[in-house]
Order: structure tokens, then C-alpha cells, then sequence
């Protein structure tokens, strides 16, 4: 094996939730060797050979599924990696669970696979009496199967290259001493040098990701890690997606780690944005600058907007999907857009003049613009989008009715009614409900919602 290996650069499936298809993959490769990408990791934790039922190998059908994916992988140039989850229920100390872990990576090397993984991320934070018996700490059992698994693997291919994901993968949760005191120590120690680590980061979703966190992190594990970035990761809400660019990170990361893989939106076509700016800022030299490379990348996405009568936009395309920005904030037409709002609805009505005619104008068309995504001739788009478009269409057709109630002079001191938003039926359900009893506030705390109710009419406590 070469003594400096490959920079990888490129995608992880790895994400909770509904695994792409077979059709998005051949898709994504595309995408991926235009923006001068080289790596793609198969890991969707939904796929339950992958994480719940690990021990049991590929049926025939699913094997050849499989065996074509990595050689379309292979054909686009990139690197394919696989990714095995047995952290939720494996026996380290059991013979029996390292030889099923050894039958599938046998099966995934008949299929042409050299590249593997071990996941032991999001697992319960404990170990088996007897595990504990043999082993001192969690992370000296995971070193131990995983330097079995390493070596019994470069038996076979001498060229494999070998991952590791620990159970504390990112800064917050090591502050916390997930996984046991000095987990990441353990493995810095014990973990072959030649097997790479995985980390996301301060945080799980990383606003940020600055040289001087990786550069401590480097001495602690004993290499330098590959960022397994969450940024544009949207399985932790359903309700939200991120197509926004790759930011918080300069370019200067790429000289402190071993690569960098994105781990983006469950919704595969919503992921373009994603992918063609984290390209820009890998394949590009100089201060980077995401809005620019965004722009650039909405510019491109365009013509998949085209609707069975005419092409959207490209200023609506923006103020939607800054809408749909990044975890930490919402591009900068939303934001506006939302701060004109605020400044409205905070106003008496009396002394909003000329100003709520303008920013119902921009209401509008933003509301139009979502209900007329129905028409996209780019029919899985519209599937990614659909349940969002028709949420921020609902609430921006309910803004707009509040405004125009209240331009009339008459109406100033009447309370706004809506016929088509109706209580239970518009923000309702169980979900809703249950956000309401904890406000989460700037300093990372949360508070119970001061109540609005008559308490009394609730039954005692037991």
C-alpha cells in the first residue's frame, strides 16, 4: 500500500431513514466524478443488514444488487468503502459474532469490495459482563475486533484500506465521556495506526470545523482523522431539509485531515447544491467564499425547474431554497424577507403605510412559487420537495391573509380569523404538541412553556 493514501473526498450514505436507490446512486456517481470527487461510502443505517440484522449475509438478489453498485462505482473512477454496524448488539468476546463479521466482509470481497468500515456510532453506552470481564473499557474491545477485522482483511487484499467510526465522534460527546473516560486516548493507542478514524467534528451537526480543533484532536488519536461531515444531514428532522453550500470549514482543513466525506440529505435530489459546492471548495485554491459557490450552483440546478408550462426563476429558485439553507441559519433573501415580517407583525397596523403592500408582493410570489413546484416535469424533485413546499406555502398563505385583514382600517383592532387554518387540523398532531412544553433557548437550555391554561383542570400528580 502506498505510504500517502488517497485524500478521499466525497459521499457517505449514512443517514437514518429510506436508503437511496439504485437509480440515485448511478446518479449521485455522476455528480460526484463531475465535481472531481473520488469516494463513496455505502452505510444507511435503515438497511437492516447493515445495522440491525448484521450477522446475516446478502440474499442472491441482494448480493448482485450490490456487486453492481461497486462496479458503477469503479466505472465513474470513485472508490467504494463498506460499512458494517454491529455496535447495538455484538459480543466482543464472542467467537461467534467475529466470524459472522468475517462472512460478510467475506461476501462483500467476492463482490469486488476492498474497502471497509466498522461503524460504532449511536450504540448504548455500555458492555456485556463478560465483554467487561476481559476487556477494561468499550474502546479497548472495539480496538480489538477491529484490528482483528483490519488484519484477517489485508490477508485477502493487500490494498484495502480500513475505517473506524468511535462511539464518541465528535467534541461534545467526549467532553461527556461517552463511550468511558478517556475513550478517544484508548483507541489513539490501541487502534493499528494504518486504520482511519472518523469525527464530525465539535458537534454532531458542526456549524463549524476550524484547523486548530482537528490539530488537538490529531494528538489524541495518533493520526489525523476524516471528517465525517453532518452539515447537510436532515434525518434528525424530517421536517427540515439543507440546500444550502458547504461552509464553516476553510480551505486550510485539507492539510489536517485524511479527507472529507459529506453524509448529506436523506432526499437524494435535494442534495445537488450540497454536493457541487463541497466540489467547488475541494477542487478550488483561495479564500472560499459559499454564497458565491451557491449562487453558482442554483445557476446550474435551474434547469431542473423546468414545469410543464415554463422554466422557474432563478431569483424565486434563490429565496426558496434560502429558505432551505443550512442547520444554523437561513440564506440571506429569507432572512431578510423573515426580518420584514417580524418588523410588521410587531407594528401597530396604523403605521404600517406603504410597507405591507411590498412585503406581501414578496410573500406572494415566494407562496406561489412553492404551489407551482407541483408542475416540475422533474418528477422525483418534486417528491423531495413536496411536504415542505406545501408547508412553507401554508404559512406564508397565512401571513399573507393576516396582513391584508389588517391593512384595513377597520380591522386594526379586530382579532384575524382564518378559515383554512383551523386549530388541530394546521400545526396540529402529537408532535406539535409535545414542542410546545419545552422553548429551547440561546444558551443551549430549555424551559417549560409558561402555561395558558387553567391548571386546575388537570388531575393531580401520582
Amino acid at each position: 500500500m502506498s505510504d500517502t493514501p488517497l485524500f478521499l473526498t466525497g459521499v457517505i450514505e449514512g443517514f437514518y431513514g429510506p436508503p437511496w436507490t439504485q437509480t440515485d446512486r448511478i446518479e449521485l456517481f455522476r455528480w460526484m466524478a463531475g465535481s472531481g470527487l473520488n469516494t463513496y461510502l455505502y452505510g444507511p443505517k435503515d438497511d437492516l443488514k447493515h445495522r440491525a440484522l448484521w450477522r446475516e449475509g446478502y440474499t442472491p438478489e441482494e448480493a448482485a444488487a450490490m456487486g453492481e453498485l461497486i462496479r458503477a462505482c469503479r466505472r465513474h473512477g470513485l472508490e467504494f468503502i463498506y460499512a458494517l454496524g454491529p455496535g447495538l448488539d455484538i459480543r466482543y468476546t464472542s467467537a461467534s459474532d467475529l466470524e459472522r463479521l468475517k462472512a460478510r466482509f467475506e461476501q462483500m470481497l467476492q463482490l469486488g469490495c476492498r474497502n471497509f468500515c466498522l461503524l460504532f456510532d449511536d450504540i448504548p453506552d455500555r458492555m456485556d459482563p463478560a465483554d467487561l470481564e476481559r476487556w477494561d473499557s468499550l474502546a479497548a474491545a472495539q480496538c480489538a475486533v477491529t484490528n482483528e477485522l483490519f488484519q484477517w482483511t489485508r490477508e485477502r487484499s493487500p490494498k484495502a484500506r480500513f475505517f473506524f467510526c468511535p462511539t464518541p465522534y465528535c467534541g461534545r460527546m467526549a467532553e461527556r465521556q461517552l463511550g468511558g473516560a478517556g475513550y478517544l486516548e484508548i483507541v489513539g493507542r490501541k487502534l493499528i495506526a494504518e486504520i482511519d478514524i472518523f469525527w464530525t467534528g465539535p458537534e454532531i451537526i458542526s456549524r463549524e470545523i476550524s484547523v486548530s480543533h482537528v490539530t488537538g484532536l490529531q494528538i489524541i488519536l495518533r493520526r489525523r482523522p476524516i471528517i465525517w461531515d453532518n452539515l447537510h444531514a436532515n434525518d434528525y428532522d424530517g421536517r427540515r431539509c439543507f440546500c444550502g453550500p458547504y461552509a464553516g470549514r476553510s480551505r486550510e482543513l485539507r492539510s489536517a485531515v485524511n479527507g472529507l466525506l459529506i453524509n448529506p440529505n436523506v432526499e437524494f435530489p435535494l442534495n445537488f447544491v450540497a454536493l457541487h459546492t463541497f466540489g467547488a471548495f475541494l477542487q478550488g485554491t483561495g479564500p472560499w467564499d459559499p454564497r458565491m459557490a451557491y449562487l453558482m450552483a442554483l445557476t446550474d440546478w435551474l434547469h431542473r425547474y423546468e414545469t410543464v408550462t415554463q422554466q422557474l426563476p432563478l431569483e424565486d429558485l434563490i429565496r426558496f431554497a434560502d429558505c432551505h439553507y443550512l442547520p444554523y441559519e437561513e440564506g440571506a433573501t429569507a432572512e431578510e424577507l423573515q426580518t420584514r415580517l417580524r418588523q410588521l407583525i410587531l407594528t401597530d397596523p396604523a403605521d404600517w403605510g406603504t410597507a405591507a403592500a411590498g412585503v406581501r408582493a414578496d410573500v406572494i410570489r415566494l407562496r406561489d412559487f412553492c404551489a407551482r413546484l407541483a408542475e416540475l416535469k422533474h418528477r422525483p424533485l418534486f417528491y423531495a420537495w413536496s411536504r415542505r413546499a406545501w408547508e412553507l406555502r401554508e404559512e406564508l398563505d397565512l401571513l399573507d391573509r393576516y396582513l391584508a385583514f389588517k391593512s384595513i382600517p377597520a380591522n386594526h383592532p379586530l382579532p384575524f380569523r382564518s378559515d383554512f387554518h383551523l386549530p388541530k387540523t394546521y400545526r396540529g398532531g402529537m408532535v406539535a404538541r409535545l414542542q410546545q412544553l419545552l422553548q429551547p433557548q440561546g444558551d443551549e437550555t430549555l424551559h417549560p412553556t409558561i402555561p395558558s391554561w387553567d391548571s386546575s383542570a388537570f388531575p393531580p400528580l401520582t
